[in-house]
């Protein structure tokens, strides 16, 4: 698929100047940071510095302190706390951070993760009834709960006390818990909305923390787990979540707790990880335990003190991730099929594809491909339960989950972000469904939206890139939602040597321009391009800056998002 190369909207040339003087950096970084909307010497140090004196009061968040009141009214009472949470990585690491913490200061604590074919997402009916006959007066909800108005009210009439930290979007009633922490409540004054799962499971242990005198260590030592949830759940990383991201990697890459070390182990990267390696190497093998068994061996994992049963659990979870590969390819493989042999399909402006005998664990993956293929609104559904279960992706500036509201007469419950859902339907409505989510997205996408774009950050020639050119670049990072790894537009570069074809579809190549360093190049998925690139004839790249290790030696290397002959 051809893709559309934007180049984003350059600030003005004086401003560009007058930050570049007062931090003494070359004009194409300053622009860099004023696109991100850093305009002084104060706002650049905050951003190129993160702190921890910059993470916002927990007690900002609305209903914090009645939280913080009931856990300490638990714990005094010697009252049964269950830990409860979702079976994604979000949700097990926000278990893992939370029962980590309180099992320090309570021994009565246990966790529970739903199951994913039996109860389904969120909080269910049988984990109520579970903590009820086992005794549970108190009940944490980690990254689900908010919408659970029925539940709760369940959970009331059997003595079940609930506290819910959530960060999805509220429907037009909170449920009646005894505190809802979620900074996108209406009546919420939390400075930050955008917190995942587990960093609202932190600020809850930070707000302990506070209240009790302990020490911040305390707290601090989950930075890594949180930072893993920063980077798979896709948040944006500015403002507080760069701060826990940027810690986060830091104890990853230095000092990761047991289960994390152990899953690097598994992956076969042991340092220096990055927001991207979280999602390509650690997030796929944590979703695998629940996608293909269990999600609780990836809470064992997490919260694991011992090196031999770590590493046990590891090797288990990355059996599954292999399984988990095997059923993604293949129904990957059918739903192409499904969509090739149709040409209303083709036709369309939204894919949503059924088959009732698909893995329910792997279809968000398979909507992910999807989408990455087609570039539109998609949404892959099975049957699970008696119902017809889906998962929901988008494409860049589409609101998925407001063109859900608009078939949600057609749905039993839906929920998630701009760019990801899940919903469940009867089996009777799946093509009503498909020709109401066309409509809807038919009537509100735009057609700039249904064409894959590169974004181009700034125009840059060979010769800027230096070291000290580098070394700023890289105090951008953690790279991820709205701070993205800036790409750069090179026009009229020239090969240097023979370029070649490695791997299944990837190009590696050397580029130089008059008076530059010569760059090696990797161009992933870009083999057709090949034999556009003949020496002597100049071409375009957009590419990102990295740097890449081989055996210990460490170089600048461009990697390249598009290549385009003159």
């Amino acid at each position: 698929m051809n893709k559309r190369w934007a180049i984003k909207e350059v600030p003005a040339i004086d401003e560009t100047d007058r930050l570049a003087a007062e931090l003494n950096i070359d004009a194409v970084l300053s622009a860099l940071l004023l696109q991100r909307g850093i305009n002084t010497f104060e706002e650049a140090r905050y951003f190129f510095r993160p702190d921890q004196r910059h993470l916002h009061d927990p007690f900002l968040m609305q209903d914090m302190e009645k939280a913080i009141e009931r856990i300490e009214t638990a714990i005094a009472a010697g009252e049964k706390i269950m830990i409860y949470g979702d079976y994604d990585v979000d949700g097990t690491t926000s278990v893992a951070v939370v029962y980590s913490f309180f099992k320090n200061h309570h021994s009565n604590i246990e966790y529970y993760i739903p199951d994913r074919y039996k109860e389904g997402y969120g909080i269910s009916t049988q984990g109520i009834d579970y903590a009820a006959e086992n005794g549970f007066s108190l009940i944490i909800a980690l990254d689900c709960g908010i919408k659970s108005v029925d539940k709760i009210a369940y959970a009331n009439e059997l003595g079940v006390d609930f506290i819910i930290c959530d960060h999805h979007t509220p429907g037009n009633e909170l449920p009646a818990a005894v505190a809802v922490l979620d900074p996108k409540r209406k009546d919420c004054d939390y400075p930050f909305k955008e917190l995942s799962g587990c960093g609202i499971g932190f600020k809850l242990i930070q707000a302990y923390a506070e209240k009790n005198e302990l020490p911040f260590e305390d707290v601090a030592q989950y930075y890594d787990l949180v930072a893993v949830s920063v980077a798979c759940d896709i948040v944006p990383i500015v403002d507080e979540n760069r701060v826990l991201a940027y810690f986060g990697l830091q104890k990853l890459n230095t000092d990761p707790c047991i289960g994390l070390k152990t899953l690097m182990g598994v992956a076969g990267k042991s340092i220096t990880y990055t927001i991207s390696d979280i999602v390509f190497l650690i997030g796929p093998r944590i979703n695998a335990a629940g996608r293909i068994d269990d999600a609780k061996h990836a809470v064992e994992l997490l919260i694991s003190c011992n090196d031999e049963e770590a590493q046990t659990k590891g090797e288990l979870i990355n059996v599954h991730n292999i399984e988990r590969k095997g059923h993604d390819l293949q129904i990957t493989d059918e739903a192409l099929g499904m969509i090739a042999d149709s040409q209303v399909l083709i036709e369309r402006k939204s894919t949503v594809v059924f088959n009732e005998n698909w893995h329910k664990g792997v279809i968000g993956i398979v909507a992910s491909r999807l989408t990455e293929k087609y570039y539109r609104p998609t949404v892959v559904l099975t049957r699970s339960n008696g119902h017809v279960a889906g998962s929901a992706r988008s494409v860049l500036g589409y609101d998925l989950y407001e063109a859900l509201c608009g078939c949600s007469d057609l749905l039993i419950q839906f929920g998630g972000h701009k760019y990801a859902a899940g919903l469940t339907m009867q089996p009777e409505n799946v093509e009503a469904f498909m020709d109401k989510f066309e409509e809807v997205v038919s009537a509100t996408i735009t057609a700039e939206q249904l064409i894959q774009q590169i974004q181009i950050d700034a125009e840059l020639r060979l010769t800027q890139i230096e070291s000290k050119f580098f070394r700023v670049l890289n105090q951008f990072a953690p790279f991820g939602p709205e701070n993205m790894a800036p790409v750069f537009l090179t026009k009229n570069v020239y090969v240097s040597g023979t370029p070649v074809l490695v791997g299944q579809n990837h190009i590696k190549m050397t580029v130089v321009q008059p008076g530059s360093a010569a760059f090696d190049c990797i161009a992933f998925g870009q083999g057709e391009q090949l034999e556009q690139i003949k020496k002597d004839m100049p071409f375009d790249i957009c590419y990102a800056i990295e740097e890449n290790v081989w055996r210990e030696r460490r170089t600048i290397q461009l990697n390249v998002k598009g290549i385009r002959t003159l």
